[in-house]
């Protein structure tokens, strides 16, 4: 399968829209008509293939786009059959529903379904169609979240048995401790097997492997840093600038004032891809060590006060712009001179 999908871009939003709300079990729907706000329809289906397919069919596509909140796996399923059908819809962060509703009172599934309708109807000017990754990003994806709980599990372990060897001093608590031990040793060889599947994947796919080579090249970036920056990005479909990834890595700095009295620091802000931060500030510490322009950089950030973490902050986000740079022209990442 090819890693790229195109889709037509849809300027104007339908005359109807499906406002989803997605459970494990069900989804609840409401139709509402864009002009009027009024309600078409609504109900429940089952969260199966058999149930949606039906359903999905007995709408008209060309009037009708949907729109639902990111719920993870549970409308994994449902994106898949309105992207096989060419469907029109939209992923909307629960996060920005919430705050753009104001006060209300109540909540249920049958509500939820029509506020997402009417928020998509409100707010159609700023939102964009959906495009499902290719199938190889979707279980690159996957498999990077699966590695995540598995690194977790082993600095847990790790811990774990630093702590049991001490107390192995005073009591015999060995026979954990060789527990705990060959379920670390597991733990790391199914880390490494995620690893090399990834890679294959990357492998398996032209214009992965195109991204995945020219990125890799720029000092700090290794195999995870540049893997989870294909993931976050869609393979740099996702993010038209390296300003906006930082946002979303929660590197960018923003101010923090109002008028002459509040006057905070500038800071990151707390809505972040913790994760991806994390690898990001892993490729800056290597990049520190490997590249005497950054080297420089971060201690002439030092010597004007500025904290280790704020100054890690910063040459991550150089690390960023330079994997941008590299990845949309055709020339090789070039190494400067201090």
């Amino acid at each position: 399968m090819g890693c790229t999908r195109v889709y037509p871009i849809f300027k104007n939003m339908k005359k109807l829209i499906v406002g989803i709300d997605i459970s494990k079990d069900v989804i609840d729907y409401c139709v509402l008509e864009k002009g009027s706000h009024q309600v078409i329809d609504r109900g429940v289906v089952q969260n199966e293939r058999s149930f949606l397919n039906s359903w999905i069919k007995s709408f008209d596509l060309n009037n009708t786009c949907f729109s639902m909140e990111h719920t993870g796996h549970y409308g994994a399923l449902l994106s898949w059959l309105l992207s096989e059908r060419k469907a029109v819809y939209y992923m909307i962060n629960a996060l920005e529903i919430k705050r753009s509703l104001g006060i209300q009172r109540g909540k249920t599934d049958a509500v939820d379904a029509y506020r997402i309708a009417s928020y998509s109807i409100t707010n159609n000017f700023k939102l964009s169609p959906f495009i499902l990754p290719c199938e190889e990003l979707l279980k690159l994806k996957a498999m990077m979240t699966v590695r995540q709980q598995r690194v977790k599990m082993s600095v847990q372990l790790q811990n774990s048995i630093k702590a049991n060897l001490i107390l192995n001093r005073t009591v015999d608590i060995s026979e954990l401790i060789e527990d705990e031990s060959r379920q670390l040793e597991s733990i790391k060889k199914s880390i490494s097997f995620i690893d090399r599947q990834m890679l294959e994947i990357i492998k398996s796919c032209e214009p992965l492997e195109q991204t995945y080579n020219k990125i890799t090249k720029v000092i700090g970036v290794g195999p995870i840093t540049a893997m989870k920056c294909i993931i976050e990005t869609a393979n740099f479909t996702k993010f038209d600038s390296a300003r906006k990834f930082s946002c979303h890595s929660g590197l960018a700095p923003f101010p923090y004032q109002s008028g002459s009295s509040v006057k905070g620091r500038t800071r990151t802000h707390y809505l972040k891809n913790s994760s991806l931060k994390s690898i990001l500030f892993k490729a800056a510490a290597s990049a520190i060590q490997h590249d005497p322009q950054l080297k420089n950089y971060y201690n002439r950030k030092l010597k004007d006060g500025k904290h280790k973490l704020c100054a890690l902050n910063a040459v991550a986000n150089k690390v960023v712009l330079r994997i941008f740079a590299v990845q949309k022209r055709e020339e090789p990442f070039v190494k400067l001179a201090a």
